[in-house]
């Protein structure tokens, strides 16, 4: 691991990065399957944003909706 160049670290870091993601996204889709497009991107970024944010940027409290 040492030996590899930087770029491929950074590759791989987004590789798993965007694993986490789809694994997030695959839950939520279990867990609501009813929802539509936009309401998935609500809870996937209520995973990683504050529920403050959320509420003041996206208007989606996390305390009532959930992630």
């Amino acid at each position: 691991y040492r030996k590899m160049p930087v770029w491929r670290k950074l590759q791989q870091v987004g590789e798993l990065s965007d694993m986490v993601r789809q694994l997030a996204m695959n839950d939520i889709r279990r867990r609501y399957p009813q929802a539509g497009e936009r309401e998935l991107k609500l809870r996937l970024a209520s995973r990683w944003i504050e529920p403050e944010l959320m509420l003041k940027a996206f208007g989606w409290d996390v305390e009532k909706e959930g992630y």
